[in-house]
């Protein structure tokens, strides 16, 4: 299985994700700013430290980098994380996240974005990151959103109904997830309504907004906090 995930992201993806590295990264700030996560660090002295799992080329926590944060990430695809070392000069391990054995309780913000959808366990990768997080730290997840407008739509054809997918959330069971896992939700966001390219275009801009006010958007950010040591977390 792991030789499988690693041949999936090979030097193929790398070249997809560098043609929309910037891209990504000015939608993936715009979400985190919206859930909370400032670029900026009033820290003088003990900078905190992010880390990002699936962190792909870099090109994001190379912005947590420039604005005084201590940046780790961890990519499986050999060819993007050493893209990420040898462009950004930035910490990128590789591997699976569990094969890092970082230290309990070290990091102030993890986060995780279009990742836990791939996952072959979420439930054991959550756990992971309850282990790792320091008790005042914060968790930020994007992932796409099951409860969505697209997918009600468009059914199987949901451009998030892939093979690559292997488990898909709504906000409610993500959340539900999470709190099994000893981390709480204080606050979710989806955006995304309307398919871009679908037509009639005219209903793109007011059914976008609909899904944003009433949380039907395709794609999700949740930020959680840690509520348990995992010792008082039921299995």
């Amino acid at each position: 299985m792991a030789e499988a995930i690693h041949a999936r992201y090979d030097d193929s993806y790398l070249s997809y994700e560098t043609s929309r590295q910037m891209d990504y990264r000015e939608i993936a700030l715009k979400s985190l700013t919206l859930a909370g996560l400032s670029l900026r660090t009033d820290c003088a002295e003990a900078k905190p430290e992010i880390l990002e799992i699936g962190c792909a080329t870099g090109a994001l926590l190379s912005s947590f980098n420039e604005n005084g944060w201590r940046v780790l990430g961890v990519e499986v695809g050999s060819g993007m994380a050493e893209y990420a070392r040898k462009t950004f000069g930035i910490d990128v391990r590789t591997g699976f996240l569990e094969e890092m054995h970082f230290a309990d309780g070290r990091f102030d913000v993890i986060m995780a974005l279009h990742l836990v959808e791939h996952l072959n366990d979420p439930g054991g990768f959550l756990a992971e990151l309850r282990r790792i997080i320091k008790p005042s730290g914060s968790l930020y997840l994007i992932t796409p959103n099951i409860d969505s407008f697209q997918a009600l739509l468009r059914g199987q054809a949901w451009r998030s109904a892939i093979r690559d997918h292997l488990y898909l959330f709504s906000i409610k069971t993500l959340s539900a997830f999470l709190e099994t896992k000893g981390f709480r939700v204080q606050y979710s966001a989806t955006w995304g309504g309307w398919p871009a390219g679908m037509q009639p275009q005219f209903l793109k801009k007011p059914l976008d907004a609909l899904a944003k006010a009433f949380g039907w958007g395709d794609v999700m950010i949740l930020r959680a906090f840690p509520i348990a040591s995992p010792v008082e977390i039921r299995a």
